[in-house]
């Protein structure tokens, strides 16, 4: 398949903890010959700390690393590259500082029903965000709006079929 490359610089596969962002991201990196970032990767210890022992971050503890993710977006774009990066970017706020990176960021959302993240975390090993921190994200999530550069596809199917969904919904836009 022949995929049409998005003309958005940045790609940011979003959702909550479980809905699949890493594993998508990736794969859509690959099919697009992006560059490709965990935005997990990008936190703080003191983050990581935190999230590990249950405890959710706060607007504050989120700043700094929102502030690293765009750097790292727009160190890729001052390079000529483009990007796919996996970040949850769950406020409103939270997006459209994201949005503010070099060359302009289509959002990409991944949606899962509750009870699918939670078997989901439930099931996954050695990552430091525990299913009992998805209620917090759940309650903490701000739907896309109208005027946002975003999409929403369903990430409940074969990963293979969540990529293509992704892509058709970028170029559909």
């Amino acid at each position: 398949m022949d995929d049409a490359a998005p003309t958005d610089r940045h790609i940011c596969v979003m959702g909550v903890s479980g809905s699949g962002k890493t594993t998508i991201a990736t794969r859509l990196a690959e099919r697009l010959d992006r560059s490709f970032c965990d935005a997990d990767d990008l936190h703080p210890q003191s983050n990581i700390d935190k999230m590990a022992a249950g405890t959710p971050l706060t607007d504050d503890d989120r700043r700094p690393w929102l502030d690293a993710v765009v750097a790292w977006c727009d160190e890729q774009a001052a390079a000529g590259a483009s990007t796919v990066f996996a970040c949850s970017a769950l406020k409103r706020r939270y997006r459209d500082h994201l949005a503010q990176a070099s060359g302009g960021v289509l959002f990409v959302e991944l949606a899962v029903p509750e009870d699918e993240l939670r078997r989901r975390l439930e099931s996954r090993t050695g990552h430091y965000m525990k299913v009992a921190m998805l209620a917090s994200q759940l309650k903490t999530f701000e739907d896309l709006q109208p005027d946002e550069n975003a999409v929403t596809v369903d990430a409940t199917g074969e990963i293979e079929e969540t990529v293509a969904a992704a892509l058709r919904a970028a170029d559909d836009r």
